[in-house]
């Protein structure tokens, strides 16, 4: 048996799944049913959002499944009604036991960590903002709690010292459809040896790799600057890290997207800034300066350094908190 044999279901939702999904319909896969989140009112206007997972399907023409709730039993016969060998899952939620276990096959998954470090819904993010050099993608076998069957394949790629989750998130993508290629090929011809994660070594502070929240982006201006460097990599396009502006009379929120530190002893209080109104601004924190690269104000458009100065000629009365 090939794995262009296999009646193949898909499970994904946003633009990193794609890149998979592409691939096995570009490689001539019999992708029988592909499996999305429901359209959801966004924008202003409140229209209906398809999925970016959505979007390519429907251009292909493959049947597609957007269910609310997974063990909806309509949505469980229609699957079932698929007569499918295996489903593939990249970037989607948790999945039922009813769910994972219904083709004879079974399930896997494409987890953009090495795994066992970093299981749970922000691996690429916690890589960078913890200051790893290195992390991959992981096929694995699906089971009961979450990121932690049979690992299958993995990829490994080093993390540039200035790359960004945005960028990372790309190459990924990429190498992780390549992957789930590698994958399904061996799996239909049993030229795998799943492995144990309970026998790997791992690190315990970086096993997790919990959602982002608000409050995970806010910036400490306490911290070394390296940290706080790796915190605006980790989070840059989206969230963001973020801090505030503020003087005696007004305050506001600034997204920060690019950065650089400059190790050096100061007296300046953390959060002071530093700026010759024109082509640099710096602001103070625990051993050094971050040279503010790319920002954006609350409600404003993102801009580089110097086209902010030319608008905000008072920075020096400000202090970042």
């Amino acid at each position: 048996m090939t794995g262009k044999d296999l009646r193949i279901v898909f499970m994904g939702t946003p633009e990193f799944a794609v890149a998979s999904l592409k691939a096995l319909i570009e490689n001539g896969y019999n992708v029988v049913g592909v499996v999305t989140a429901p359209d959801r009112p966004s924008g202003r206007g409140q229209k209906l959002h398809q999925s970016d997972v959505k979007k390519y399907a429907v251009s292909c023409g493959l049947t597609v499944l957007q269910p609310e709730k997974l063990k909806d039993e309509n949505f469980l016969n229609e699957l079932k009604s698929l007569n499918h060998d295996i489903q593939i899952i990249v970037a989607f939620r948790m999945l039922p036991e009813v769910v994972w276990k219904m083709p004879p096959m079974g399930t896997f998954n494409l987890h953009g960590s090495l795994l066992p470090n970093y299981r749970g819904a922000a691996p690429l993010n916690w890589a960078i903002i913890n200051g790893d050099h290195e992390t991959g993608v992981t096929t694995f076998l699906l089971k009961q709690e979450i990121d932690t069957g049979n690992i299958l394949f993995q990829e490994k790629v080093q993390i540039g010292p200035d790359e960004t989750i945005g960028e990372l998130h790309d190459a990924l993508m990429e190498i992780g459809a390549n992957l789930v290629i590698k994958t399904i090929k061996a799996l239909a011809e049993g030229n795998v040896s799943p492995l144990s994660q309970e026998i790997m070594a791992f690190d315990l502070g970086r096993l997790h790799a919990p959602k982002i929240y608000k409050e995970n982006c806010m910036i400490d201006w306490d911290k070394p600057g390296t940290s706080i460097n790796n915190l605006i990599r980790g989070l840059s396009p989206y969230p963001a890290a973020w801090t505030n502006f503020q003087n005696p009379e007004s305050e506001t929120g600034v997204k920060i997207f690019k950065a650089t530190f400059e190790q050096t002893s100061h007296q300046y209080k953390p959060g002071e800034i530093q700026s010759d109104n024109k082509k640099y601004l710096k602001i103070a924190c625990a051993n050094g300066f971050l040279h503010i690269l790319d920002l954006q104000l609350a409600g404003k458009k993102r801009m580089g350094i110097e086209e902010f100065l030319r608008g905000f000629q008072h920075i020096i009365n400000y202090k970042a908190i």
